[in-house]
């Protein structure tokens, strides 16, 4: 049986929603951060060396890594479901927007939550920098979503999921206000509605209110 491994408020919340949406039949594995350092347990560190969720177990299988794992459960599990395939107009899309929440968004929002964690001073250069490339990644974003109800096109895949997490859970850590993106606010309450979201969340983080406005 496919093993999920999940961390409480982590980018492994994509991986629980994703078998939820595909309706698997599989084992959720949640772990606690660290009380002190908010950091992963050292139990996830024993399965893979990374030491960070999510992780998955499947047979002889171990893997780590949010967007590797995606492409895993839907090359094994997927039946063609939530992606757009070669042979489709919307292929490069679809491929575009599964890899620009880890390759581009998440890291600049990273980015902004470490400045924040060691109080940078606002008039650093590297600050306007940060949020000059962030305005980018969320004007993008809106722009897509103001021409397409979801990311790679007229259907929702895991281009979506993939970049759920970075524009609800991460900003617990790093604040973010996105009433200037009414697009993207109007595609969060729709990915919200998903009965497999509810119940990935349920799961994962029970008590935790999505951050949707």
């Amino acid at each position: 049986m496919l093993t999920v491994h999940h961390l409480n408020r982590s980018q492994s919340e994509r991986i629980v929603w994703l078998c939820e949406e595909l309706g698997l039949d599989y084992k959720l594995v949640v772990h606690a951060r660290d009380k002190t350092t908010h950091l992963a347990p050292p139990e996830l560190k024993a399965l893979h060396p990374i030491g960070s969720a999510p992780i998955i177990q499947d047979g002889p299988a171990t893997l780590a890594e949010s967007g590797a794992i995606v492409d895993y459960i839907l090359g094994r599990y997927g039946k063609g479901r939530l992606a757009y395939g070669p042979e489709t107009p919307q292929f490069a899309d679809y491929l575009y927007w599964l890899h620009f929440s880890n390759g581009t968004l998440q890291p600049v929002i990273g980015r902004v939550f470490m400045m924040g964690r060691i109080k940078t001073a606002p008039d650093e250069p590297f600050v306007g920098v940060v949020q000059a490339r962030l305005n980018k990644c969320l004007k993008l974003v809106e722009d897509r979503l103001a021409a397409s109800p979801y990311l790679a096109g007229t259907e929702f895949t895991a281009a979506d999921i993939m970049s759920m997490f970075s524009l609800t859970t991460m900003r617990t850590f790093a604040p973010l206000d996105l009433t200037p993106y009414p697009a993207i606010l109007a595609w969060l309450q729709r990915l919200a509605e998903r009965p497999a979201y509810r119940r990935a969340m349920e799961k994962g983080d029970p008590g935790m209110a999505p951050l949707l406005t």
